[in-house]
Protein backbone atom coordinates (compact mmCIF):
# COMPACT_ATOMS: atom_id res chain seq x y z
CA UNK A 1 0.00 0.00 0.00
CA UNK A 2 1.00 3.62 -0.48
CA UNK A 3 2.44 5.04 2.74
CA UNK A 4 0.18 8.06 2.34
CA UNK A 5 -2.92 8.12 0.20
CA UNK A 6 -2.04 9.54 -3.22
CA UNK A 7 -3.43 12.88 -4.30
CA UNK A 8 -7.07 12.44 -5.22
CA UNK A 9 -7.41 13.71 -8.79
CA UNK A 10 -10.18 16.12 -9.68
CA UNK A 11 -11.68 14.46 -12.73
CA UNK A 12 -13.35 16.67 -15.31
CA UNK A 13 -14.25 16.77 -18.99
CA UNK A 14 -10.99 18.48 -19.94
CA UNK A 15 -8.69 15.70 -18.87
CA UNK A 16 -9.11 11.95 -18.84
CA UNK A 17 -9.07 9.74 -15.79
CA UNK A 18 -5.79 8.22 -16.92
CA UNK A 19 -4.04 11.57 -17.44
CA UNK A 20 -5.05 12.85 -14.02
CA UNK A 21 -4.20 9.59 -12.29
CA UNK A 22 -0.85 9.44 -14.09
CA UNK A 23 -0.04 12.95 -12.89
CA UNK A 24 -1.03 12.09 -9.35
CA UNK A 25 0.92 8.83 -9.24
CA UNK A 26 3.96 10.54 -10.71
CA UNK A 27 3.79 13.19 -7.99
CA UNK A 28 3.49 10.44 -5.36
CA UNK A 29 6.65 8.85 -6.77
CA UNK A 30 8.57 12.13 -6.73
CA UNK A 31 7.37 12.94 -3.22
CA UNK A 32 8.42 9.53 -1.92
CA UNK A 33 4.89 8.40 -1.01
CA UNK A 34 5.46 5.39 -3.28
CA UNK A 35 8.73 3.89 -2.12
CA UNK A 36 11.54 2.45 -4.26
CA UNK A 37 11.58 -1.33 -4.50
CA UNK A 38 7.97 -1.77 -3.42
CA UNK A 39 5.40 -3.41 -5.67
CA UNK A 40 2.01 -1.73 -6.12
CA UNK A 41 -1.01 -3.31 -7.77
CA UNK A 42 -3.47 -1.43 -9.95
CA UNK A 43 -6.53 -2.77 -8.05
CA UNK A 44 -5.21 -1.62 -4.64
CA UNK A 45 -4.31 1.84 -5.94
CA UNK A 46 -7.68 2.05 -7.72
CA UNK A 47 -9.43 1.57 -4.38
CA UNK A 48 -7.61 4.58 -2.97
CA UNK A 49 -8.56 6.69 -5.99
CA UNK A 50 -12.13 5.42 -5.98
CA UNK A 51 -12.00 4.41 -9.65
CA UNK A 52 -11.78 1.18 -11.61
CA UNK A 53 -8.46 -0.59 -12.03
CA UNK A 54 -8.28 0.00 -15.79
CA UNK A 55 -7.27 3.70 -15.84
CA UNK A 56 -4.84 3.09 -12.98
CA UNK A 57 -3.22 0.19 -14.83
CA UNK A 58 -2.94 2.37 -17.95
CA UNK A 59 -1.38 5.14 -15.88
CA UNK A 60 1.16 2.71 -14.41
CA UNK A 61 2.02 1.49 -17.91
CA UNK A 62 2.68 5.11 -18.91
CA UNK A 63 4.97 5.51 -15.91
CA UNK A 64 6.73 2.30 -16.91
CA UNK A 65 7.46 3.80 -20.34
CA UNK A 66 9.02 6.76 -18.54
CA UNK A 67 11.22 4.38 -16.58
CA UNK A 68 9.72 5.32 -13.20
CA UNK A 69 8.27 1.87 -12.47
CA UNK A 70 8.72 -1.60 -13.89
CA UNK A 71 6.13 -4.31 -14.40
CA UNK A 72 6.34 -7.38 -12.17
CA UNK A 73 4.58 -10.36 -13.71
CA UNK A 74 1.33 -11.29 -11.91
CA UNK A 75 2.05 -8.84 -9.09
CA UNK A 76 1.92 -5.25 -10.23
CA UNK A 77 4.50 -2.53 -10.68
CA UNK A 78 7.72 -1.98 -8.75
CA UNK A 79 8.97 1.56 -8.14
CA UNK A 80 12.38 1.86 -9.73
CA UNK A 81 15.26 2.77 -7.43
CA UNK A 82 17.55 5.59 -8.49
CA UNK A 83 21.21 5.72 -7.58
CA UNK A 84 22.82 8.74 -5.98
CA UNK A 85 24.79 9.17 -9.20
CA UNK A 86 21.60 9.39 -11.25
CA UNK A 87 20.09 11.98 -8.89
CA UNK A 88 23.34 13.96 -8.97
CA UNK A 89 23.32 13.87 -12.77
CA UNK A 90 19.70 15.02 -13.00
CA UNK A 91 20.35 17.91 -10.64
CA UNK A 92 23.50 18.94 -12.47
CA UNK A 93 21.70 19.04 -15.81
CA UNK A 94 18.84 21.02 -14.28
CA UNK A 95 21.31 23.55 -12.89
CA UNK A 96 23.00 23.92 -16.28
CA UNK A 97 19.63 24.72 -17.84
CA UNK A 98 17.49 26.41 -15.21
CA UNK A 99 20.00 28.75 -13.55
CA UNK A 100 21.00 30.67 -16.71
CA UNK A 101 17.42 30.72 -18.00
CA UNK A 102 16.07 32.15 -14.74
CA UNK A 103 18.93 34.63 -14.66
CA UNK A 104 18.04 35.77 -18.18
CA UNK A 105 14.42 36.39 -17.17
CA UNK A 106 15.46 38.89 -14.48
CA UNK A 107 15.14 42.32 -16.05
CA UNK A 108 13.92 41.02 -19.40
CA UNK A 109 10.33 40.15 -18.43
CA UNK A 110 7.95 42.90 -17.36
CA UNK A 111 7.22 43.03 -13.65
CA UNK A 112 3.46 42.86 -14.22
CA UNK A 113 3.90 39.65 -16.23
CA UNK A 114 5.97 38.06 -13.49
CA UNK A 115 3.53 39.24 -10.84
CA UNK A 116 0.81 37.27 -12.62
CA UNK A 117 2.61 34.12 -11.47
CA UNK A 118 2.13 35.03 -7.82
CA UNK A 119 -0.90 32.76 -7.62
CA UNK A 120 1.16 29.77 -8.72
CA UNK A 121 3.78 30.41 -6.04
CA UNK A 122 0.99 30.81 -3.48
CA UNK A 123 -0.38 27.38 -4.42
CA UNK A 124 2.93 25.90 -3.26
CA UNK A 125 2.70 27.74 0.05
CA UNK A 126 -0.94 26.71 0.52
CA UNK A 127 -0.07 23.05 -0.13
CA UNK A 128 2.75 23.32 2.42
CA UNK A 129 0.40 24.80 5.01
CA UNK A 130 -1.96 21.85 4.48
CA UNK A 131 0.94 19.46 4.81
CA UNK A 132 0.08 17.93 1.43
CA UNK A 133 3.38 16.80 -0.06
CA UNK A 134 1.85 15.56 -3.31
CA UNK A 135 -0.02 18.84 -3.87
CA UNK A 136 3.26 20.62 -3.09
CA UNK A 137 5.04 18.68 -5.83
CA UNK A 138 2.26 19.32 -8.34
CA UNK A 139 2.19 23.06 -7.60
CA UNK A 140 6.00 23.28 -7.59
CA UNK A 141 6.08 21.69 -11.03
CA UNK A 142 3.49 24.09 -12.45
CA UNK A 143 5.34 27.12 -11.07
CA UNK A 144 8.80 26.25 -12.36
CA UNK A 145 7.69 25.08 -15.79
CA UNK A 146 5.50 28.17 -16.25
CA UNK A 147 8.44 30.46 -15.50
CA UNK A 148 10.75 28.52 -17.81
CA UNK A 149 8.14 28.81 -20.57
CA UNK A 150 8.70 32.58 -20.52
CA UNK A 151 12.01 31.91 -22.28
CA UNK A 152 10.00 30.84 -25.33
CA UNK A 153 11.78 27.51 -25.82
CA UNK A 154 9.36 24.57 -25.73
CA UNK A 155 12.11 21.98 -26.08
CA UNK A 156 13.83 23.39 -23.00
CA UNK A 157 10.64 23.09 -20.98
CA UNK A 158 10.18 19.50 -22.16
CA UNK A 159 13.71 18.55 -21.10
CA UNK A 160 13.29 20.07 -17.64
CA UNK A 161 9.85 18.48 -17.24
CA UNK A 162 11.37 15.06 -17.95
CA UNK A 163 14.21 15.67 -15.48
CA UNK A 164 11.78 16.77 -12.78
CA UNK A 165 9.72 13.61 -13.32
CA UNK A 166 12.83 11.55 -12.58
CA UNK A 167 13.64 13.45 -9.39
CA UNK A 168 13.01 12.09 -5.90
CA UNK A 169 12.18 14.31 -2.91
CA UNK A 170 12.12 11.74 -0.13
CA UNK A 171 12.70 14.34 2.58
CA UNK A 172 9.54 16.36 1.92
CA UNK A 173 7.19 14.17 3.99
CA UNK A 174 9.44 14.62 7.02
CA UNK A 175 9.54 18.38 6.47
CA UNK A 176 5.74 18.36 6.36
CA UNK A 177 5.53 16.34 9.57
CA UNK A 178 7.86 18.80 11.29
CA UNK A 179 5.93 21.77 9.87
CA UNK A 180 9.05 22.93 8.04
CA UNK A 181 7.63 22.56 4.54
CA UNK A 182 6.16 26.08 4.54
CA UNK A 183 9.57 27.70 4.94
CA UNK A 184 10.78 25.67 1.96
CA UNK A 185 7.74 26.76 -0.02
CA UNK A 186 8.60 30.40 0.62
CA UNK A 187 11.73 29.98 -1.52
CA UNK A 188 9.45 30.21 -4.53
CA UNK A 189 7.95 33.51 -3.36
CA UNK A 190 11.47 34.81 -2.77
CA UNK A 191 12.61 33.75 -6.24
CA UNK A 192 9.64 35.52 -7.82
CA UNK A 193 10.40 38.68 -5.83
CA UNK A 194 13.98 38.66 -7.10
CA UNK A 195 12.84 38.16 -10.69
CA UNK A 196 10.44 41.10 -10.38
CA UNK A 197 13.22 43.19 -8.86
CA UNK A 198 15.35 42.36 -11.89
CA UNK A 199 18.41 41.22 -9.98
CA UNK A 200 20.10 38.51 -12.10
CA UNK A 201 22.91 37.82 -9.62
CA UNK A 202 20.47 37.30 -6.75
CA UNK A 203 18.27 35.10 -8.96
CA UNK A 204 21.31 33.03 -9.89
CA UNK A 205 22.20 32.52 -6.23
CA UNK A 206 18.61 31.73 -5.22
CA UNK A 207 18.21 29.11 -7.96
CA UNK A 208 21.49 27.41 -7.09
CA UNK A 209 20.50 27.29 -3.44
CA UNK A 210 17.06 25.94 -4.32
CA UNK A 211 18.47 23.16 -6.52
CA UNK A 212 20.95 22.36 -3.77
CA UNK A 213 18.03 21.74 -1.45
CA UNK A 214 16.37 19.53 -4.05
CA UNK A 215 19.42 17.28 -4.20
CA UNK A 216 20.44 17.61 -0.57
CA UNK A 217 18.05 17.62 2.37
CA UNK A 218 14.87 17.07 0.36
CA UNK A 219 16.18 14.03 -1.51
CA UNK A 220 17.29 12.06 1.57
CA UNK A 221 14.97 9.43 3.06
CA UNK A 222 16.23 10.34 6.54
CA UNK A 223 16.31 14.08 5.93
CA UNK A 224 16.75 16.24 8.94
Amino acid sequence: MVSRAPHQPVLDDDQSFRERITESLRASLIAGDMRPGRVYSAPSLALEFGVSATPVREALLSLAKEGLVEAVRNKGFRVRELSDRELDDFTQIRALIEVPVMRSLAGSVAAEVLESYRGLSQEIVDAAKRGSVVDYVLADNRFHLALLALAGNRSLVTVVRDLRRKSRLYGLPLLAERRQLESSAMEHQHLLDLLIKGDPNAVDEAMRRHLGHVRGLWAKPDAG
